[in-house]
């Protein structure tokens, strides 16, 4: 029994170490464009039975402990907030950006883009050019307009330098997952695609694009981040941690009163 007790109570700290490690990721990117915070959930480990059950007798099973079952990513969307900068895109709504490094996609929620050395396309902030297309007006590129807007749909239409005439320059393309929770961070605040979070698929007026996603010129999205929700997890984490520990520490005073018997 002893011996269980301290298992349990160890994979408690084990567990809790994990969670306030969440909890302090979440907090220090409360500022960060575009993040998704994460959950951590546990589940209970196997038990040990000591009886079977029978007839109108339940079986007695004794919990060994809980263990990590995800840490999942929390996809709810962030606050935009208003740049005032052209280049910058915030996402309202289900979608990701799609970035390539060379041949390689990656997806983000960070929108700050800027233009590439040759001035024809936009770039993230790893130098990574965000995926555009549709219809682009021939010889017409952002090096060849004086300004540009970007309308809810991800269409840019631009103000050609010399003739003043609208042009277009193709259209963001945005792309959604079956399980965006499924999506592995691997830091600069992109993602790529798992199996757990299924092929990529684009998005089109048909799925929603214009209408319930919608993107914003001149915004970035905000973290998702609620600071209140995290000190409170914090507390409640930093608790549980310290209740495990005294589970720990009385196994240890029975332990050791059973050595002095000895004595």
């Amino acid at each position: 029994m002893l011996l269980r007790s301290l298992g349990s109570g160890v994979s408690g700290l084990k567990n809790f170490q994990t969670d306030l490690d969440v909890i302090g990721n979440n907090i220090s990117n409360v500022g960060t464009t575009g993040f998704k915070k994460g959950r951590i959930n546990f589940e209970d480990t196997i038990n040990q039975q000591l009886q079977g059950s029978t007839t109108n007798v339940n079986a007695v099973q004794i919990g060994l402990g809980s263990q990590t079952s995800s840490i999942d990513n929390i996809t709810t969307g962030g606050v935009p907030e208003s740049t005032g900068n052209p280049y910058d895109v915030a996402i309202n709504g289900e979608g990701y950006f799609r970035v390539m490094n060379g041949t390689n996609p990656y997806y983000t929620r960070a929108g700050d883009f800027k233009l590439d050395t040759a001035g024809t396309g936009l770039v993230n902030s790893q130098g990574m050019a965000l995926d555009i297309g549709g219809t682009t007006t021939p010889g017409a590129s952002f090096n060849t307009v004086s300004s540009f807007t970007i309308d809810q749909a991800g269409n840019i239409t631009g103000v050609d330098k010399t003739t003043g005439n609208s042009v277009q320059l193709g259209s963001i393309n945005l792309f959604t997952f079956s399980n965006p929770n499924g999506l592995e961070k691997i830091g600069n605040s992109l993602y790529q695609v798992t199996q757990g979070s299924g092929n990529a698929q684009q998005m089109t007026a048909a799925t929603g694009l214009g209408t319930q996603t919608q993107l914003q010129q001149n915004a970035l999205e905000g973290s998702n981040v609620d600071l209140t929700d995290e000190m409170t997890n914090l507390i409640t984490a930093e608790r549980a941690y310290q209740a495990n520990s005294k589970t720990i520490t009385t196994a240890d005073q029975i332990l050791q009163t059973l050595v002095n018997l000895k004595q």
